[in-house]
C-alpha cells in the first residue's frame, strides 16, 4: 500500500526530503547525491516493504511514470559534460581519455565474461551479462565533481572518459550480443552488428553538434539570463525528443551539443552556468527518483552470479583504466585513482539489460536481478568512492 497524495505533492515531498538528506550526507562527509539516493530509497515502493513495512510513500506506478524527469536531468548533465570536450584540452592530453575509455570498458566485459564462463555458466549468458558491465553512468559522478568543485588532471580525464564510455559500451554490447546469438545457432552478421551502432553513434554526434551550432545563433541576440535559459531548455528538449524518435543515445547527442557550444562560443562558461543553476531542482528529483527505483529485494536473488558481476566489473574497470593510463604515459594519479571513479551504473545498463533479456529470454530474470542489484550497490557506493579517490588525488579539498 502506498500513501501517495498526488503528483505535485509527491514531487514536493521528494524535493524536501532530498534536500534534507543531502545536507545530512554532507555533515557525514558523504556526497550530496548519496543523500538524494537514500531519500529515494526511504520514499520508494521497494525499501520499506522489504524491511517489513506495510506501506510506502511513493507508489510503483508513480515512480515509473516520472521517467521524463530522468530524461531531462540526463539531458542537462550530458550538455554539461560536452563543455569538457574542448579542443584545447584534447591538444593537451591527446588520445589518453579515448584509450582509457576503450580499455576500461573492454576489460570490464572481459573480466565479467571470463569469470562467469570459468565458473560453468552458459557461454551466451556470460557474453550478454558481461557486455552490460561496460556501461558507466555519468550522472552521479558529475554531481560529485560539481559539489566539491574538483579540478585537476584526474577530474578532467574522468569527465572525458565517462562521456566516451557510452559509445564504447554500446559497441561492445552489440558485438557480444552478436557472438551470443551465434553461439545459440542463430545466423547473425557480426559486421552489421558493429556497423549499426557505430552509425547510430555518428548520427547522434552529428545531430547534437548541429543543434549546438544552431543554439549559438539566437544567443547572439538574446542576452538576458531568462531568455538564454529558455533557448537552452528548448534545444535540450528538442535533442531529447530527436534522440527518442530515432533511437539514438541521449547522452552522446547532447554531449556533442555542449561540445559545439564550448568550442565555438566565447561565452561557453556563462551559458553552462545558466544551464547548471536552473537544472538544480531537476537533478535532485532525478536522484531521489533513481533511489526510489532501486529494488532492494533483488539482493537476495543474485547469489554467486551477482557477486562475480560486481567484483569483476570493478576489477575490470580499474585494470583497464590503469592500463590505458600507463600506455599513454598519463600522470601517476590518473593511473591509480581514475578506475574506481567509474563504478556508478544506471540508465544505460538498465536499457541494455532489457535488450539482453529479449536476446536470451530463458535468462532474462537472472540478467534483470544481477543488473538491478549491481545498480543498487554501484549507485550507493560510487559517489563516496569517487569523492575519496579525488580527495586522495589532491583534487578535492579535505575540508
Amino acid at each position: 500500500m502506498s500513501v501517495s497524495l498526488n503528483t505535485l505533492a509527491d514531487l514536493g515531498i521528494m524535493l524536501l526530503l532530498g534536500i534534507f538528506m543531502g545536507r545530512l550526507a554532507k555533515h557525514l562527509r558523504l556526497p550530496n547525491v548519496t543523500g538524494y539516493l537514500v531519500a529515494g530509497l526511504l520514499l520508494g515502493p521497494y525499501f520499506l516493504p522489504a524491511m517489513g513495512a506495510s506501506f510506502s510513500v511513493l507508489s510503483e506506478t508513480f515512480v515509473s511514470s516520472i521517467n521524463v524527469l530522468s530524461e531531462i536531468a540526463l539531458g542537462f548533465i550530458a550538455f554539461s559534460i560536452g563543455n569538457e570536450f574542448k579542443l584545447s584540452f584534447f591538444k593537451k592530453v591527446g588520445a589518453t581519455p579515448i584509450v582509457i575509455a576503450c580499455l576500461e570498458s573492454f576489460f570490464a566485459v572481459c573480466f565479467v565474461t571470463a569469470a562467469l564462463a570459468l565458473t560453468g555458466h552458459n557461454l551466451s549468458f556470460s557474453f550478454v551479462l558481461g557486455s552490460i558491465a561496460a556501461a558507466t553512468a555519468p550522472a552521479a559522478t558529475i554531481m560529485v565533481l560539481n559539489q566539491y568543485k574538483a579540478k585537476g588532471t584526474v577530474t578532467g580525464t574522468l569527465l572525458s572518459v565517462v562521456a566516451i564510455d557510452d559509445a564504447t559500451a554500446l559497441l561492445l554490447f552489440s558485438i557480444c550480443v552478436a557472438i551470443a546469438k551465434s553461439l545459440k545457432g542463430k545466423h547473425t552478421d557480426l559486421l552489421m552488428s558493429v556497423l549499426s551502432p557505430a552509425c547510430q553513434i555518428l548520427m547522434a554526434l552529428g545531430i547534437g553538434f548541429l543543434l549546438g551550432i544552431l543554439l549559438l545563433v539566437p544567443m547572439r541576440f538574446f542576452h538576458k539570463k531568462s531568455n538564454r535559459l529558455g533557448l537552452i531548455c528548448g534545444v535540450v528538449f528538442l535533442g531529447l525528443g530527436l534522440a527518442d524518435l530515432w533511437g539514438l543515445s541521449t547522452l552522446l547527442l547532447l554531449m556533442a551539443c555542449g561540445a559545439a557550444v564550448s568550442n565555438f562560443s566565447d561565452e561557453a562558461d556563462a551559458i553552462m552556468d545558466i544551464a547548471d543553476s536552473a537544472a538544480s531542482p531537476v537533478f535532485i528529483l532525478f536522484f531521489v527518483a533513481s533511489g526510489a527505483g532501486l529494488q532492494v529485494k533483488v539482493l537476495g536473488q543474485v547469489g554467486l552470479i551477482g557477486f562475480l558481476y560486481i567484483i569483476f566489473r570493478f576489477a575490470g574497470k580499474w585494470f583497464g583504466a590503469w592500463l590505458g593510463a600507463k600506455l599513454c604515459h598519463a600522470d601517476r594519479k590518473v593511473r591509480v585513482y581514475l578506475g574506481p571513479c567509474l563504478l556508478p551504473q544506471a540508465g544505460v545498463a538498465i536499457g541494455l539489460m532489457m535488450v539482453g533479456g529479449r536476446v536470451l529470454p530463458d535468462y532474462a530474470a537472472q540478467i534483470r536481478a544481477v543488473v538491478l542489484a549491481g545498480t543498487l550497490i554501484f549507485e550507493l557506493t560510487g559517489p563516496a568512492v569517487t569523492k575519496l579517490c579525488l580527495t586522495k588525488a589532491g583534487e578535492i579539498s579535505r575540508n
